[in-house]
């Protein structure tokens, strides 16, 4: 099932039938919850850097902001994991027991059985083969990336693909698009790799430059 409304693009895949105005009105709320916090304060939109929030925020925001303050970038770096999340947690309580949300490339998963999921570089037909394996144990997950050659999303990087793998989805969106912004060139790969592996809640990172894959922690290939 797919489901847009604005910047948000929802696939959404599950164990059994999904409720589409449930799904809709659940978008509707979280759009509706930052952009009025962004009406408030309009840094939450443009910062570039971690931001606090009122105590009295909606959970989305809050989330976000503490997320994003992880990782050291702005709130608006989590929302597409943040928003999948979301989803993904309202549909596991309406007792749903597989469900996989991707959002813009960015992905909450919860799985019972062990699932693929493809890494995308661009044009290079030298990463095609590879995909993530993802075991149910290591499920609820987010999936993340992060390019700074693809897309139209904000990066100071040049990697062609970060893939950020955390049990907050919100965290593993904020930490994608920081690590990439620190990979310029083949030289900032390890750096890049240390990086992210000191954020709290990375449980696994892969990177992508040119032809060049660097990755960490719980990360297996296909």
């Amino acid at each position: 099932m797919r489901i847009i409304d604005k910047e948000t693009d929802l696939q959404i895949l599950a164990d059994k039938k999904i409720d589409k105005d449930f799904i809709r009105q659940r978008i509707g709320l979280y759009r509706r919850q930052i952009e009025a916090y962004i009406a408030k304060d309009p840094r939450f939109l443009t910062s570039l850097k971690p931001i606090a929030v009122e105590l009295g925020a909606p959970l989305i925001v809050r989330e976000m902001s503490e997320q994003a303050k992880k990782a050291n970038v702005g709130p608006m770096a989590s929302v597409a994991g943040a928003i999948a999340q979301a989803v993904g947690k309202d549909l596991l309580k309406k007792g749903h027991k597989e469900v996989i949300i991707e959002n813009g490339g960015d992905i909450f998963i919860k799985t019972k059985k062990i699932r693929s999921v493809g890494l995308y570089a661009g044009r290079s037909k030298l990463w095609r083969v590879l995909s993530l394996k993802i075991k149910p144990a290591d499920t609820p997950l987010g999936i993340c990336t992060s390019s700074g050659t693809i897309g139209h999303s904000l990066s100071f990087g040049s990697a062609d693909s970060v893939v950020i793998l955390a049990k907050d989805a919100s965290l593993a969106d904020a930490a994608a698009t920081a690590t990439c912004n620190r990979v310029r060139s083949k030289d900032d790969l390890e750096k890049a790799l240390d990086f992210a592996r000191s954020i709290k809640g990375v449980v696994g990172i892969a990177i992508i430059f040119k032809k060049n894959l660097i990755a960490w922690g719980k990360v297996e290939f296909f």
